[in-house]
């Protein structure tokens, strides 16, 4: 279909369209025009009975759907857009199928826009958020104190469901502004009291936007990485010591480096705190989260909508290795509880691993930082990692007999290793105790212990 020519054209947040001159003349050339049949009603006057009009098709069958009609001899089309299409609109749906050199965008002013000037916002300082075919928990994620959200929404996000949200999170004296049918001669625009909006039998137009205006929660979230361990949900004073605390889970942060594209995998999750804060930070990271224990799977589910982590951080409960085959190759991996397996783990991770791929990985038992050290000594024979340790040891306030002490807890030892190579170049960090035999092509060196 490289024939092809593709015009999204936005029309306008209005019962008549605005279209600049270029946009008006692609419309009228174009032999087949898609849209939504509100959109195709407010462009029909203009068009001849030669262009074909059908209704926009689903995405997951747009494709076939237009070369359907390119085998019949359709080389030029229009797909109408309400205003600009390559915000939250159809347009970044076509950037992703089909070559640029196909594509033309015809912007117009949008729905969001139009919503602004009726309100006095300005838009760079609204945070947009479409929860329209995403799941609604996707709002706690955005929440935050004093902020000003604009939501495009459909039928699993109207201002009610959008209300109960709020107040879930604590934002009892939040404000929605809902703004039904900008543009229109019936259009209105209402600001509601989240607690009243609950009980509002009211059914909103289909067509609306929804502006938050959270104030401030009773039970806010935090704004910057190292959460307190008071924010997790966890099965009890047991479980609540054994999650990964804020000091440590800031250093395996800052060793990760979460990063758009990133596969993560957190193995020995438990309630999921690493997890949370990984994805949490870098929303573009897919972040599989893996654990066996039903308790603690429980609260890391809890946990992941508490935070409105709905998209890419995947909740699995099973036991690693075994569960690993069913999911897609990690390039960072974190292990903070592997039930026994550790070498086992570490050596199938460690194969699995392109260069550039890293494991890190924290203990608190001898045992566990002995299988660690073992496989930092094997890595530094082989010389096919960059690693690195360390201990954080932290000491906390406490009273005894009305007079401050600290009391040490235990120190957790983390271990980071980088794939560099996997070309096998001997480097030894201690001094041999007995002799090598090398071929030409082996390389030996000599370096102080870490």
């Amino acid at each position: 279909m490289q024939e092809i020519k593709i015009s999204i054209v936005g029309i306008g947040a209005c019962e008549a369209a605005q279209l600049s001159d270029s946009a008006m003349s692609t419309l009228l050339s174009a032999e087949l025009i898609l849209g939504s049949k509100r959109q195709l009603k407010v462009v029909e006057h203009l068009l001849s009975t030669a262009q074909i009009t059908p209704l926009l098709p689903k995405l997951d069958v747009l494709a076939t759907v237009l070369e359907q009609y390119y085998n019949q001899g359709v080389r030029s089309v229009v797909v109408l857009a309400s205003g600009d299409p390559l915000y939250y609109g159809i347009g970044s749906w076509f950037s992703r199928n089909f070559a640029a050199e196909q594509l033309t965008f015809y912007p117009a002013v949008s729905s969001m826009q139009e919503v602004c000037h009726r309100l006095g916002l300005t838009l760079q300082n609204v945070t947009v958020l479409s929860l329209h075919g995403r799941p609604v928990g996707l709002l706690r994620r955005k929440l935050a104190a004093n902020r000003t959200l604009m939501i495009l929404t459909d039928s699993q996000s109207t201002p009610q469901i959008l209300a109960n949200e709020l107040v879930d999170a604590g934002y009892y004296a939040a404000h929605i502004t809902v703004c039904e049918t900008i543009g229109y001669r019936y259009e209105e625009i209402e600001r509601y009291p989240v607690k009243a909006l609950l009980r509002n039998p009211k059914q909103f137009d289909a067509l609306h936007i929804s502006v938050i205006e959270t104030g401030t929660s009773v039970k806010p979230l935090p704004s910057f990485p190292g959460f307190a361990n008071h924010h997790f949900i966890t099965d009890g004073e047991q479980d609540r010591q054994m999650i990964t605390k804020a000091e440590v889970r800031l250093a395996v942060l800052s060793l990760l480096q979460p990063s758009a594209g990133d596969v993560i995998y957190d193995i020995g999750a438990g309630c999921g705190s690493v997890s949370i804060e990984l994805n949490y930070w870098c929303e573009q990271a897919q972040v599989f989260a893996i654990e066996k224990h039903p308790e603690r799977f429980a609260c890391l589910l809890k946990n992941q909508k508490k935070f409105g982590l709905v998209s890419n951080l995947h909740a699995v409960q099973g036991s690693a290795p075994g569960i690993l085959a069913k999911l897609p190759k990690p390039n960072k991996v974190f292990i903070g509880g592997s039930d026994g397996m550790l070498p086992q783990l570490l050596e199938r991770l460690w194969l699995q691993l392109e260069v550039g791929g890293q494991i890190v990985a924290s203990a608190v038992l001898e045992n566990t930082k002995h299988h660690l050290v073992q496989f930092l000594n094997e890595r530094n024979l082989r010389g096919d990692a960059k690693v690195m340790t360390q201990q954080i040891a932290v000491s906390h306030g406490d009273y005894l007999a009305g007079q401050l002490v600290y009391r040490q807890a235990l120190p957790v030892s983390l271990f980071s290793f980088v794939k560099t190579t996997a070309t096998v170049v001997i480097q030894l960090k201690t001094p041999l105790t007995t002799s090598l035999k090398t071929s030409p092509k082996t390389t030996i060196k000599t370096q102080e212990p870490i």
